[in-house]
C-alpha cells in the first residue's frame, strides 16, 4: 500500500480527520477525535491500527509483519509492517476494522452524526 492509497482510503470513512497532534512527521487519522490509524511521514514503513485484542495475538501468529503496536497499548494496537507481504485488501480490512472499533466506542450522538 502507497502512502497515497492509505490517506485516500482512511479519509475515505465517514468524519475522518487527519491530525499532526505528535510532531511533523506522524500522521494521526481520527474519528471524532479518537485515532484509528497512525504513521510515519518520512519512514513511511509501516501503520498503527486499533484491533480486537484477540484479533490483534492471531494476526500476530499469522503474518510476520503484524507486531504489537509501537509506543501503543499492544493489547489494543498492532503495528502493520508495509513491505507489501501483506496484500492491500487485506490492510483496508484491517484499517476499517479499526475505525468501526472506534465508533463502537463512540457516544450515540457522535455515532448518529456519522451517519
Amino acid at each position: 500500500m502507497t502512502f497515497d492509497a492509505l490517506r485516500e482510503y482512511c479519509l475515505s470513512l465517514p468524519g475522518t480527520a487527519e491530525k499532526m497532534p505528535f510532531g511533523e512527521t506522524t500522521l494521526v487519522f481520527t474519528v471524532a477525535d479518537k485515532l484509528f490509524c497512525l504513521t510515519d511521514l518520512e519512514m513511511f514503513e509501516s501503520m498503527n491500527l486499533k484491533c480486537d485484542p484477540e484479533t490483534a495475538l492471531l494476526l500476530r501468529e499469522r503474518y510476520a509483519d503484524v507486531l504489537p503496536g509501537y509506543h501503543m497499548n499492544k493489547r489494543h494496537w498492532n503495528t502493520v509492517l508495509l513491505t507489501g507481504a501483506v496484500p492491500d485488501p487485506l490492510l483496508r480490512d484491517w484499517i476499517e476494522d479499526s475505525y468501526r472499533l472506534v465508533v463502537a466506542g463512540l457516544s450515540k450522538k457522535q455515532r448518529e452524526t456519522l451517519l
